[in-house]
């Protein structure tokens, strides 16, 4: 059920995050020019009802239907949305578009999917641009009569039980709710999924929001990190406290206190403290934000804070950091001093499995493609919204890629729903990992659980360090590489004739077992045969690939095999005798040379045919 929860809430995130910039410059021209702004402006005024009631509801819905089906299926999400828009003109139809933008990609995604195969050639555009036109113009009356219509009467609804809860005094005491559901990672969905259109509504109403400062103020958490930092009696926690409390304030990524709380769940008590102290202030001081404050920093919450409010803005983060540290230090002092942040951030992965058989730091890639860490120079971090989350992670491990000399590789960050096409390698929150899937089917998955401190960071740079340094060959097939430019196990003799090309796959699969290259060096050696020969007579032939497989070749080494009634090779030529190689630079030319020499002659191969593979051995190795 939680993991049902989850997923639904980081689906309406998912929807509002990548569009929070729209929200913000919403917001500033709506703190600079409205008559009570900083600017008053009455023309540029006029751009901020437009944008509340068309820009930011079409976005989202194109998001929304981007995410269910596609670039098709956001086209739709936008059409639907003007219906609903304009079925309900009155109201900011955030919440509407939350709901028609992924049923817009739901619709077009099920009738492609009917569709599929049975479209005449040459028809596909016709029915590609009308079947949008049609189902979308559709959507649009549903929304319209039905969509708008309902969503305004909800609105009304939500609007009259914000009303109660403000007149009664009671909206601090939401944040009893907010502060246990943030620690399950629910912040983003709470914030984006809730509070935004909610505060958008009361934007438009009374100016600015308090809905906007119930999640975002990182005074709550600011408190215990500060709690653990003067009184924490584990050295390591206590070391770590300073810079997850700048990240967290300055840097706005709430999720790094997240790991401290879950070390002694009594600090709840601390951060719903806080919380609600501040709302009490804020309540009673008519305290609120223009738009989002995304990421919930303290410089975030002060750039869209309205004229005159900034100072209140601080006093609100300053009581909420108070109280929470008051509250919390009594429970760091009493704290076992064996309680350490391994054992959190432990806890949290046995709490943040999304499924079973997620334990693993590495998921495999979807499609059964492998990644060779030799020639890689990115990786994608992905979050949610590919800002707070992955922006802070990505910084982390590329300082301790460029601490280990590999500055080429270059780590980017991006929402878990948009990873760009082609990447091979993705790091990304342990409950992420089947969106990252989907998003990047090809890419090497890690995951991970703590955005400063995951292990798995350094494992990452040890696994390149060694793929590098051709001390592993996990990445060519998954063996290890075991020494030695020759194997025993790598001479067949008296083999059955087959085809050229299947002799090749055979002898080359030889080299990927042995660690020697990887599965694409197999389709170079098919791909040379193609512009060369590789049989050079007497018998024999050398496979091998062409130069642009050269960096898949893990280590120089060979495999032999004997086909004593002969392979056509074309050309003419009949083989015996194969020998694959797998060698660059020089080594490449200077060893097949000396394979040359050794078969200089038809009978030098006739007699290396009737050898046992010891004698093969120490002659070639």
């Amino acid at each position: 059920m939680k993991e049902k929860v989850q997923s639904f809430g980081r689906f309406l995130s998912g929807m509002v995050m990548p569009n929070i910039g729209a929200f913000i410059a919403w917001g500033l021209i709506t703190a600079l020019f409205i008559a009570a702004g900083w600017f008053p402006n009455e023309q540029l005024a006029t751009m901020v009802s437009p944008m509340l009631s068309y820009v930011l509801p079409l976005l989202i819905a194109y998001t929304g239907g981007k995410m269910v089906g596609g670039a098709r299926g956001a086209v739709m999400g936008a059409i639907a949305c003007v219906g609903v828009v304009c079925g309900a003109p009155d109201y900011p139809m955030l919440m509407g578009a939350m709901i028609v933008g992924p049923l817009g990609g739901w619709v077009i995604k099920k009738f492609d999917k009917a569709v599929e195969g049975k479209i005449p050639a040459g028809f596909e555009m016709l029915v590609n641009n009308f079947s949008i036109g049609i189902l979308g113009m559709i959507l649009a009356i549903i929304g319209f009569y039905l969509i708008g219509p309902v969503m305004a009467g909800v609105l009304v609804f939500l609007q009259g039980g914000v009303d109660i809860l403000v007149s009664h005094g009671l909206l601090p005491l939401v944040s009893i709710f907010v502060e246990p559901a943030k620690v399950l990672f629910l912040n983003n969905a709470i914030n984006h999924g809730i509070f935004t259109p909610l505060g958008a509504q009361q934007v438009e109403t009374a100016g600015k929001s308090v809905f906007y400062m119930i999640e975002t103020n990182p005074g709550a958490g600011a408190g215990v990190l500060l709690a653990y930092w003067m009184f924490s009696k584990d050295k390591a926690t206590k070391d770590s406290a300073p810079g997850a409390l700048i990240v967290h304030v300055l840097g706005g990524i709430h999720e790094i206190y997240f790991p401290y709380v879950l070390m002694n769940p009594l600090l709840l008590l601390a951060t719903i403290g806080g919380s609600v102290a501040a709302m009490i202030f804020n309540t009673l001081f008519n305290v609120g934000l223009v738009s989002p404050a995304s990421p919930g920093s303290i410089l975030a919450l002060l750039a869209v804070a309205p004229k005159g409010q900034q100072l209140m803005v601080i006093l609100s983060f300053l009581i909420g950091t108070a109280v929470s540290f008051l509250i919390a230090s009594p429970i760091v002092r009493m704290s076992d001093s064996g309680a350490s942040l391994a054992d959190a951030q432990s806890q949290m992965s046995d709490m943040k499995a999304a499924s079973k058989g997620q334990g693993g730091a590495y998921a495999a890639t979807e499609d059964g493609g492998e990644v060779d860490l030799r020639v890689l120079d990115k990786i994608v971090f992905a979050c949610d919204a590919g800002m707070g989350s992955s922006a802070m992670g990505a910084a982390v491990l590329q300082k301790k890629l460029e601490a280990a000399g590999l500055n080429n590789i270059k780590v980017a960050h991006c929402s878990v729903s948009e990873v760009p096409a082609g990447i091979k390698f993705v790091v990304c929150h342990q409950d992420l990992v089947e969106r990252a899937r989907k998003s990047a089917p090809s890419a090497r998955i890690v995951t991970i659980t703590n955005f400063m401190n995951a292990p798995q960071y350094d494992q990452i740079v040890q696994e390149i360090l060694a793929a590098k340094s051709n001390k592993n060959a996990a990445n060519g097939g998954g063996h290890d590489f075991h020494g030695g430019v020759l194997l025993k196990k790598n001479i067949k003799l008296n083999c059955k004739s087959v085809s050229k090309e299947e002799a090749i796959r055979t002898i080359g699969q030889m080299l990927v077992d042995s660690g020697y290259v990887t599965p694409k060096y197999v389709e170079g050696m098919i791909a040379k045969e193609e512009v060369f020969n590789t049989a050079i007579g007497n018998s024999l032939a050398i496979p091998h690939g062409i130069e642009s497989v050269i960096g898949e070749i893990i280590n120089s080494g060979l495999a032999i095999m004997t086909y004593p009634e002969g392979i056509d090779w074309g050309d003419g030529e009949i083989v015996k005798l194969v020998i694959a190689v797998a060698s660059a630079g020089d080594d490449h030319v200077e060893t097949l040379a000396k394979i040359a020499t050794t078969c200089e002659s038809e009978e030098a191969v006739e007699a290396i045919l009737k050898l046992s593979v010891d004698e093969i051995y120490e002659m070639f190795k």
